[in-house]
């Protein structure tokens, strides 16, 4: 990367990405991080970041002793959607429990750091709401989205 960028380097490393996904030029295992790291001249963090986030949207998916792979695409929805999704998908209603870590994981093929990322950006977004000792709660219904 010749000039900082002001959206943060990461973003533009995993938009990066995630065209030549997209677009069929990158399947199956992706180059080594260190490789990554050369051809983006950046720092190993930027790269893990970037990755992280292609992760938590289930476009890619760490498998040990391989590395990075682009994930088997069974759903076209991201993971942020499809945990979305489950609110009304399980006809949840506000105050009720939403699902634990291990039985989204389970639900979703998807790692716990995936998971817990998502869950996040729902608790941030006001979805969710963590209860001490009971576990997340429906905090508000998502608002419907067209999608084409």
């Amino acid at each position: 990367m010749p000039e900082p960028s002001p959206r943060g380097t990461y973003l533009v490393i995993s938009e990066a990405l995630r065209k030549g996904i997209e677009e069929g030029e990158i399947s199956g295992a992706l180059p080594s991080e260190v490789a990554l790291m050369r051809s983006h001249g950046v720092a190993r963090n930027t790269i893990r970041r970037a990755l992280k986030l292609l992760e938590a949207e289930g476009a890619l998916e760490s498998v040990p002793g391989i590395g990075w792979r682009v994930a088997q695409r069974g759903d076209p929805r991201s993971l942020v959607e499809r945990m979305t999704d489950v609110i009304a998908e399980d006809s949840l209603m506000v105050g009720e429990p939403y699902p634990s870590e291990a039985k989204l994981c389970e639900r979703f093929g998807v790692s716990r750091t995936a998971v817990r990322r998502v869950l996040a950006h729902m608790e941030g977004t006001g979805l969710l709401a963590t209860v001490q000792g009971k576990g997340r709660t429906v905090r508000a219904l998502p608002t419907p989205t067209v999608r084409s």
